[in-house]
C-alpha cells in the first residue's frame, strides 16, 4: 500500500534546466544552528588552514546516468550531487549536513526534479519513502512524497511516468499528478532491476518476472501487453533497455552470458559472452544507435561487444553486412562449432579496458564517437575510446576523481 503527499504550491512545471551557476545548499533543518559554513569566496577567520582538519571525503551510496548520459547524479552519506559527463564538471551538490544520506536520487534528462529516497547508516529520509525534490531557483525543497511500507529499492523516470521498485512488487505512477496508474508483482528484486523506454509515443517497461531467470515486458502503444522471456536458468542479474524499448539485454547471476531480445516478440537475438568464469555484472549499456553494448562486473574489466541487430527500423532486425563495422571476435575454434561447447562459438567482445578490481563501476556511452564513460564506486571518472575496425585495449582519454574538492577538478 503506498500513500501519497502533496505539498503546498507544487511545481506545476518540472522541466527547468539546471542553472548554470555551482552552488552548495545546507539545509538548516538538519545543522546546528550555531554552526557557521562559510562560502569559498568569504574572507577566511584568522586561524591557520593547517590547523583545521580536511573534511574526509563523503562515501558514495549511489550513482545513476540520467537518460541520454549527458549527466549524472551521487547519492552520498551528506546529500547528492550532479555532474555533467561531457565536458566534465561538477554542476551542483546539495549537503544536508553529516551524515544525512541519500541512498537514491534520479534523474530526469537535465530537469530540477530528483526523487530522493534516504540511505546509509543515518538516512536524510525514510528509506520507504520517495521524496519529490525540485531544485529550482528560489525553491530548492520537497514539493511531494509517495511513501510504502517496505523499502524502496529504485526508481525510474521517463517524462511522462515515475516507476517504483519494491522487493517484490513495481508501482507505475502518472509524472504530472502522482497518481497509480497499476501495479506488477515480481520474483524476489533486492537490486531493483527495472528499465523504462524513453520513446515518445509509446512506454516499455523490463523487470523481473515471476519466476527465476525469467524478464516480464510491458508494453503500452494502443494498448497495454504484456508478455514474458525465460531469458537465463539462473536469476536475473542486470539488464537494459534501448532508449525507444525495442532491444532488450539481460545477464544472470552467473555472468558468462549476455542475451539481447526483441521486447516486441520476445526472440533471441544476439548471445555474447563476457568470460567463461562467474562474474557479478554490475551494468550493461547500448549505444544510442544499438550497433555497441557495454557491460561491467567484478572482474575489472569493461567490455564493448559489437551488436548484429539493426536499429533503424522496426521489423528489419537482421545481421550486418560485410561493409558494417567489424563484429564481435569468435574463438579460433569456431570452425569446429557443433563438435566442440558452444563456449568456442561465442561472440566476445571487440574492446576492453581494464580497472581496479573490488570497486563497483557502471558505464555509458559517451556523446562523442566510441566513447564510453566509467563511472567507480571509489569516486573514478573514465572517459575511454575504442577502435570500432580492429578492436583491442581502449584508450584512456580523461580521468577524474569526483569526490575530490570542486576546486581540484
Amino acid at each position: 500500500m503506498a500513500t501519497l503527499s502533496a505539498y503546498p504550491d507544487p511545481n506545476p512545471n518540472p522541466f527547468f534546466l539546471f542553472p548554470t551557476t555551482e552552488q552548495t545548499i545546507h539545509s538548516q533543518e538538519s545543522l546546528p544552528q550555531t554552526q557557521h559554513h562559510p562560502s569559498s569566496d568569504t574572507t577566511p577567520l584568522s586561524t591557520p588552514p593547517e590547523a583545521l582538519p580536511p573534511a574526509p571525503p563523503p562515501s558514495l551510496l549511489h550513482l545513476s546516468f540520467n537518460q541520454d548520459y549527458s549527466c549524472f547524479a551521487a547519492g552520498t552519506d551528506h546529500g547528492f550531487r550532479v555532474y555533467s559527463c561531457d565536458p566534465f564538471r561538477e554542476i551542483f551538490r546539495r549537503d544536508f549536513g553529516s551524515s544525512r544520506g541519500i541512498g537514491v536520487v534520479e534523474m530526469l534528462f537535465r530537469s530540477n526534479i530528483f526523487p530522493l529516497v534516504g540511505g546509509g547508516p543515518n538516512p536524510q529520509y525514510p528509506p520507504n519513502k520517495v521524496m519529490i525534490w525540485d531544485d529550482q531557483e528560489n525553491k530548492r525543497r520537497c514539493i511531494g512524497e509517495i511513501s510504502f511500507r517496505s523499502k524502496v529499492r529504485s526508481v525510474r523516470l521517463r517524462r511522462d511516468r515515475i516507476v517504483v521498485v519494491l522487493e517484490q512488487k513495481i508501482l507505475v505512477y502518472n509524472f504530472a499528478d502522482l497518481k497509480e496508474l497499476y501495479r506488477i508483482e515480481t520474483f524476489a528484486n533486492p537490486k531493483g532491476l527495472c528499465a523504462v523506454s524513453q520513446g515518445a509515443g509509446s512506454f516499455v517497461l523490463v523487470c523481473p518476472g515471476l519466476k527465476k531467470g525469467q524478464v516480464r515486458v510491458e508494453e503500452h502503444y494502443a494498448s497495454r501487453r504484456t508478455k514474458f522471456i525465460m531469458a537465463h536458468d539462473s536469476r536475473i542479474a542486470c539488464l537494459a533497455l534501448t532508449h525507444d524499448g525495442r532491444f532488450l539485454a539481460t545477464a544472470s547471476t552467473k555472468g558468462t552470458l549476455l542475451r539481447i531480445y526483441s521486447t516486441a516478440d520476445g526472440s533471441l537475438l544476439q548471445e555474447v559472452r563476457r568470460g567463461a568464469d562467474r562474474a557479478e555484472i554490475y551494468s550493461l549499456a547500448f549505444s544510442s544507435d544499438a550497433q555497441w553494448l557495454a557491460v561491467s562486473s567484478d572482474k575489472g574489466t569493461v567490455h564493448v561487444f559489437s551488436l548484429k541487430i539493426n536499429a533503424g527500423s522496426p521489423g528489419t532486425d537482421r545481421p550486418r553486412s560485410a561493409s558494417d563495422p567489424v563484429t564481435s571476435p569468435h574463438s579460433s575454434l569456431s570452425f569446429i562449432r557443433g563438435v566442440l561447447p558452444k563456449y568456442f562459438s561465442s561472440d566476445w567482445s571487440v574492446a576492453q579496458f581494464r580497472l581496479v578490481e573490488g570497486s563497483p563501476y557502471i558505464v555509458a556511452f559517451g556523446h562523442q564517437k566510441n566513447t564510453v564513460i566509467i563511472l567507480g564506486f571509489d569516486g573514478s571518472f573514465y572517459r575511454c575510446q575504442f577502435e570500432p575496425e580492429n578492436g583491442g585495449e581502449m584508450t584512456q582519454l580523461e580521468y577524474h576523481n569526483f569526490l575530490k574538492p570542486k576546486a581540484a577538478f
